[in-house]
């Protein structure tokens, strides 16, 4: 237990020192999408699914935010500026932002 606990910290401790503050903010969104994710589907776990097609429209719109995070986290990172050497930063958030305007006009579209 007192390794995990070691390794751990270790992660922090590089994670603070490594990671810009643009990433760690873009890491924050993620967090905050993956936790309302889980709230939901506990919600419909304990409550039911009545109406289902806003359960399922809420639940859609969180999996394709993270999605759409983790791809605007990759296309920022300067690690993988290699792969994504033509993109600029304000593209990537530009198309970012473009498809959840599309995302959310489905969803609301979905719920009826």
């Amino acid at each position: 237990m007192a390794n995990f606990i070691q390794v751990v910290q270790k992660f922090f401790q590089e994670y603070n020192k490594n990671t810009s503050k643009r990433l760690k903010a873009i890491d924050a969104y993620l967090a905050y999408i993956f936790f309302t994710g889980i709230i939901q589907f506990v919600y419909c776990l304990l409550v039911g699914t009545f109406p289902f097609n806003s359960f399922l429209a809420g639940f859609i719109s969180t999996v394709a935010s993270f999605i759409l995070g983790v791809c605007l986290r990759i296309q920022v990172n300067d690690q993988n500026k290699m792969d994504f050497f033509n993109i600029k930063d304000e593209r990537a958030f530009a198309d970012f932002i473009f498809a959840h305007i599309i995302l959310h006009l489905v969803v609301i579209n979905f719920i009826g």
